[in-house]
């Protein structure tokens, strides 16, 4: 089994995301029931969470790296209002 790279992940995702979107889009116009289309607006978001906890997660591991390499108090400020703006969403 292979190691995927964290941004061939995240892209093989939005892509599967951005088919789910055209999903919604012709359920839409072909006036799919209510509950079909919030079925499919459930797992999107959920799709779109889970990229944003990978991409969270790779942007905090660069991060403290890299305040390790250069102690720069600046890194870890910007990733506490990161992650402040992100629990928000």
């Amino acid at each position: 089994m292979s190691v995927k790279e964290p941004k061939t992940d995240i892209i093989n995702r939005l892509k599967r995301i951005e088919g789910q979107i055209r999903g919604l889009q012709n359920m839409i116009v072909s006036e799919r029931g209510c509950s079909e289309i919030l079925t499919q607006l459930s797992a999107v978001k959920g799709a779109i969470n889970k990229v944003s906890e990978e991409i969270m997660k790779e942007y905090t591991k660069s991060c403290l790296i890299e305040y390790e390499q250069t102690k720069d108090e600046k890194i870890l400020d910007d990733l506490i209002e990161t992650i402040s703006k992100f629990r928000e969403i």
